[in-house]
């Protein structure tokens, strides 16, 4: 069960004949969960109070017409935060174990693009009490030179909560007053917002050696009890000290196993040490015993820092890290490069010529790269010079450099890299550099290609080719548009052949691509490039896709369909169609917007289709065109307009209003037709009387005799001369009225499935069941319990507790009433309590008949229960009533405790409850003594009420 205390911002918006659209009004904010208080502050905010972890539920209810639509944000502090938003009606916001960032103002906006939006806001105050955290730090100081040393301990405790902590200081069970301790000073340090307090114990006693307690309070706001922490302090206390067992930086193989451990060498108490890795958790394999981190086979993803944190709550805890670097090598790349000096791109005898290599490695400064020259190892001389790191390159690049190039240079030159002694494969790359090997590359678009045509959907090949040029380098493909990024979400796209294969063509993909070689596994020298244009074909994008047009009969109908775009621009055809059938018409003007116009009749009312062609294909615009009228509009109204007829019977004014009623022929009625179970129970025609709707004009009717609480499904169409609209359906049921209705009616029947703002109590063994004779289980115990509720209704309900299984004797159930504010009322003259009249129905039939207690729960400082009621053991076969006065002294709930009786023959069932303002009349059926307080749903005093007591009385909902 969850509580809704129900706000009430504003006066009722009367139903009344003429009133029709207007804007949101009389907004409510309606909220659940475990609401620990609900107040105003001294700026007339609303304030909702909630324990972390609780579930919040915050629906707006709004009038208006047409429906509003309502949108939920939220903001914190000053800092703005769009939480949610939607266009839901009745839009219920649910937050399932609210935590503290989530504590705010929340917002309610209906529109309904009527006037001004109605906005209601409320502070929602999430309550919280961590557990505390003790820190203890040591001074040591000289006094008077060398003679001796004075030595202090400052204890810090730290919370976080809300609202603000009490902080309680114990040394072993006694509490610590700075007041009558000399030796001790407590105090809250600068910028700590009463977060923190701190017990200086000041040249350490032998005394002060001891277990000290940090014990915090929120004063059990929300139920949230006290917690603590304990520290004891000795003289060997002292902080951690710790060494790890490798060195700051730990290089591996990918599957090898890594063993680290964190060794604690000083501290007391002795520290706990746990393990941490950054960026990221530790991985799923790594295992932790005790202070060794293991990790199994690892792989490039384990790399990281890895952090080992030693705590003992004593000074600061200690860290070390090491970093765990996985050796991986891929992408081995070569570069040709001529003599840059000579601006050559091409080798020449004579020149100098540099051949470069590098691999994508980690650690990229532990490469070893050998250089081969036909299979023999390569060392400096006059004319090869070996460069371990080319500054000219990108990092981690060797080159080998060749002076003046002689015939023996021409040879086949191989780069390996590796890392020493690691099981890292190596990887090698083989460069024939001779006269006939080498040559710069020429990039070729094929003829035709410059502009590649394709439809939208289809796939699509842009080709740029290498035509001549040794070794033959990669091609790179990206947009020639900046920032535009390729198809496949990257800038730049590899490939070996040349050809950007694309599938599945969209528009956005159309422009122009840059194709480029590479500046690897190649001639290191100006890029060659080429471009080619994607043209994406696709069929003419039209406005309007649908269009509902309504017309009188006999009227001139113009029917237009825009191109907005087209590729290719140029239109094939046009061409209309009527219900399928071609229209035969003279060829439209295909370079302006097509249009048909006609006269509408009753003949050719239909389906309108305009067709538009281009080479890639065919859109449609499509028209419902018709004198059909348009539906009505059932008023959003909440509650729903429900007046209780004598009996067992309700009735239900029905009210809407009607879209544009001028668009088409003249409305003389609706058809109206009432169903139950998918049978007409209703079926006829509204008469207006020769009356014509007016547009945001109310018209209402009355269904009667309907049964409580039962719902029914309306179906209403309006009716023009020559056609009949299309039925709206809505449905109807029975709900406990919002507002006040007369006192006659003021009876909570627990028909509605709120059960008038009655709550399970959290706090008992079990919950009271609603149920009616429908819903009553075949198998149930025989001879206990009600059939049908007190009125005799097989579809009236009731509140009972079932007695059977797994329930033992003296198992209690507790039903509450909503909350009753009534600090500021006054009885008459000479008396300091207002009477209250209690007044139920009660069964209880059976041989093992518990007890029914009746308690009144006054909230003050503490609540107290006090037993008002009470009756035991069996009662006969049928209803019995019961009422008394009550003239509580405070805020007051009406409490029915059901005890379970020895054995499963003990239901107890309750009907029918009020809770009326005034002494009880012996004669009534229901008390009717003043103006009632409690009545079915969510009921408010009736301004005389207020105004007379001052009662301000915000009622609980209960919400499923």
């Amino acid at each position: 069960m969850e509580l809704f205390w129900i706000l009430l911002f504003s006066s009722v918006y009367p139903l009344a004949w003429g009133q029709g659209v207007y804007a949101p009004a009389n907004a409510q904010i309606v909220h659940s969960g475990a609401a620990c208080n609900v107040k105003d502050d001294n700026i007339s905010e609303r304030i909702y109070t909630i324990k972390e972890g609780d579930t919040l539920v915050l629906q707006c209810i709004v009038k208006g017409h047409p429906r509003p639509q309502v949108r939920w944000t939220k903001t914190a502090g000053s800092a703005s935060d769009k939480f949610q938003e939607t266009s839901i009606y009745n839009e219920t916001l649910r937050i399932e174990g609210i935590q503290r960032v989530q504590g705010g103002r929340y917002y309610c906006k209906a529109d309904n693009g009527v006037g001004v939006a109605a906005i209601k806001s409320i502070r929602v105050d999430v309550q919280y009490l961590d557990t505390p955290v003790l820190t203890v730090h040591q001074t040591i100081s000289d006094v008077r030179g060398s003679y001796y040393q004075e030595k202090t301990v400052f204890l810090r405790c730290t919370v976080n909560s809300n609202p603000p902590a009490r902080f309680i200081w114990k040394r072993g069970s006694m509490l610590i007053e700075q007041s009558k301790d000399n030796g001790v000073d407590i105090y809250e340090p600068l910028y700590t917002q009463g977060e923190t307090k701190v017990l200086k114990l000041k040249n350490l006693r032998p005394k002060d050696f001891a277990d000290y307690t940090c014990q915090v309070s929120v004063r059990n706001v929300c139920n949230i009890e006290d917690k603590s922490v304990t520290f004891r302090l000795t003289n060997t206390t002292s902080p951690p000290m710790i060494r790890l067992s490798v060195n700051d930086t730990v290089v591996v193989d990918p599957g090898q196993d890594v063993l680290l451990t964190c060794e604690v060498t000083g501290g007391f108490p002795p520290p706990t040490v746990t393990w941490s890795r950054y960026p990221g958790p530790l991985p799923l394999s790594a295992q932790v015993r005790g202070p060794t981190l293991i990790l199994r086979a690892v792989t490039p993803a384990d790399a990281g820092f890895y952090n080992c944190t030693a705590v003992n709550n004593v000074g600061n805890p200690a860290r070390k890290n090491v970093n765990v670097i996985v050796r991986t090598m891929s992408n081995l790349t070569f570069q040709i490069t001529p003599d840059s000096n000579k601006d050559s791109e091409t080798i020449q005898m004579g020149r100098d010529l540099k051949l470069s290599c590098h691999v994508d490695a980690t650690p990229q400064d532990k490469v070893n790269y050998t250089w081969y020259k036909n299979g023999a190892p390569v060392f400096n001389s006059d004319s090869l010079i070996l460069l371990r790191s080319d500054p000219d390159m990108a990092p981690g690049t060797s080159s080998l450099e060749i002076v003046d190039m002689k015939f023996r240079d021409l040879a086949t030159y191989s780069c390996m890299a590796n890392f020493p002694g690691s099981r890292v494969p190596e990887l090698r790359v083989d460069v024939n550099i001779s006269q006939n090997s080498v040559s710069p590359p020429v990039l070729s678009v094929p003829a035709g290609g410059q502009v590649v045509s394709v439809r939208e959907g289809g796939n699509a090949e842009l080709v740029c080719l290498i035509v001549d040029g040794k070794p033959r380098p990669p091609l790179l493909w990206s947009r020639t548009e900046k920032d535009l990024l390729m198809p496949s979400g990257k800038l730049v796209v590899e490939t070996p052949d040349g050809r950007l294969r694309l599938k599945n063509v969209t528009r956005d993909m159309m422009g122009a691509y840059r194709c480029q070689t590479a500046p690897y596994n190649g001639l290191n020298i100006k890029r060659r490039e080429a471009q080619i244009t994607l043209n994406v074909q696709y069929p003419p994008i039209l406005d309007p896709v649908f269009q509902d047009v309504r017309s009188r009969n006999y009227q001139m109908v113009t029917l237009r369909c825009t191109v907005l775009r087209s590729n290719p621009p140029r239109l094939m055809d046009i061409r209309w169609f009527r219900n399928g059938d071609l229209i035969r018409m003279p060829m439209p003007d295909l370079k302006e917007t097509p249009e048909l116009k006609f006269k509408l009749e009753p003949t050719n009312n239909g389906t309108y289709e305009c067709r538009v062609s281009n080479t890639a294909g065919t859109s449609s615009c499509m028209f419902n065109v018709s004198a059909q009228p348009y539906n009505a509009e059932f008023y959003f109204d909440t509650p729903n307009p429900v007046r209780i007829l004598k009996g067992n019977n309700y009735s239900y004014n029905l009210q809407w209003t009607q879209k544009d009623p001028e668009a088409t022929d003249r409305i003389i009625g609706y058809w109206i037709n009432v169903r139950k179970n998918k049978q007409n129970l209703l079926s006829k025609q509204i008469d207006l009387k020769g009356k014509e709707p007016e547009k945001g004009v109310l018209m209402s009717y009355t269904i009667s005799d309907l049964r409580i609480p039962l719902s029914y499904e309306v179906r209403l169409a309006p009716i023009t001369t020559y056609s009949t609209g299309d039925y709206i359906s809505r449905i109807i049921q029975y709900s406990e009225p919002y507002t006040y209705p007369r006192p006659s009616d003021h009876v909570c029947g627990f028909e509605d499935e709120r059960i008038c703002g009655f709550s399970q109590d959290r706090s008992d063994i079990f919950d009271w069941t609603r149920q009616n004779h429908l819903t009553q289980n075949p198998k149930r115990s025989a001879n206990t319990g009600p059939e049908t509720d007190r009125s005799g209704t097989k579809e009236g309900y009731y509140m009972y507790i079932e007695a059977s299984r797994p329930r033992v004797q003296g198992d209690k159930a507790r039903l509450l009433s909503p909350l009753f504010n009534v600090t500021s009322v006054r009885g008459p003259k000479g008396s300091g309590r207002v009477p209250y009249c209690v007044s139920f129905y009660y069964h209880m039939k059976g041989k093992h008949i518990g007890t029914l207690n009746v308690l009144l729960r006054v909230r003050s400082i503490a609540s107290v229960d006090s037993v008002i009621w009470t009756k035991s053991g069996h009662q006969g076969p049928d209803w019995k009533k019961a009422f008394f006065d009550i003239s509580p002294s405070g805020p007051f709930q009406i409490v029915f405790e059901g005890i379970r009786g020895p054995s499963f023959e003990g239901d107890i069932a309750i009907d029918d409850v009020s809770i009326t303002l005034g002494k009880c009349k012996q004669e009534n059926t229901v008390a009717s003594a003043g103006k009632t307080v409690l009545i079915g749903g969510s009921h408010s005093l009736p301004l005389a009420s207020w105004l007379t007591f001052g009662l301000s009385c915000f009622l609980s909902l209960l919400y499923r």
